[in-house]
């Protein structure tokens, strides 16, 4: 398999864990202590499993650590939505997070999608020669 971070999806979910560390940082309210580590942990797990199914020896296994991805961005996005909806974080901060957990849970179904494709990536067209 190769590099881990020359995936797209995994770079886009690194930078989608930073943002949630620096969102993170702000909950400050020691009753939110236990969502604030929720809501981090949940956003490490998704570039964590990318690379970790990506140094597996099959498809079928990168798949399943990818399918284990979208569900920490899924849980993810449920604790955004408390955290947004109990004022834990700004309307800004929740839309920037939400927006960018969906876009790498988008991002994770087309790449299963295309590893599970028994067909192998087409050639872009080509112009026609003249």
């Amino acid at each position: 398999m190769s590099d881990f971070k020359k995936l797209h999806v995994w770079q886009k979910a690194h930078a989608l864990s930073l943002s949630v560390d620096r969102t993170c940082k702000c909950i400050r309210a020691s009753q939110y202590s236990s969502l604030r580590n929720q809501i981090f942990t949940a956003a490490l797990s998704i570039p964590a499993n990318i690379a970790e199914g990506r140094r597996k020896t099959s498809e079928k296994e990168f798949v399943r650590f990818l399918r284990i991805s979208v569900s920490s961005a899924s849980e993810l996005e449920s604790h955004l939505i408390f955290a947004h909806e109990a004022k834990v974080i700004t309307e800004a901060q929740f839309l920037s997070l939400i927006s960018e957990t969906i876009r790498v849970r988008k991002m994770l179904y087309a790449l299963i999608k295309r590893v599970l494709s028994p067909e192998p990536l087409a050639a872009p067209p080509t112009a026609p020669s003249r």
